[in-house]
């Protein structure tokens, strides 16, 4: 992997080092750790758009977008109630 300078204000430079010496990290790892959890959702809706396309060639599947959302809210709601139930 490369190194590339990226500039930021010095005092987010520190916030973001004192978060990473708390997690016990490097900056660095913080940094990599960081933009993989941010890149997972854009990643995640590349490969749910992928997938309801593939049912919708498959079987006709094709919600629209307030069934989707109900959908989310759902499993959003079932989620919830299973961490709770730990």
């Amino acid at each position: 992997m490369s190194d590339v300078t990226v500039r930021i204000p010095a005092e987010a430079r520190d916030r973001l080092s004192q978060i990473a010496a708390a997690e016990g990290l490097s900056l660095r790892a913080y940094l990599a750790r960081l933009a993989g959890i941010v890149l997972a959702p854009l990643e995640g809706a590349e490969r749910a758009e992928a997938a309801r396309t593939v049912l919708h060639a498959w079987n006709g599947y094709a919600p629209t977008p307030a069934e989707r959302d109900a959908l989310d809210s759902e499993l959003d709601r079932r989620l919830t109630q299973r961490t709770a139930a730990r």
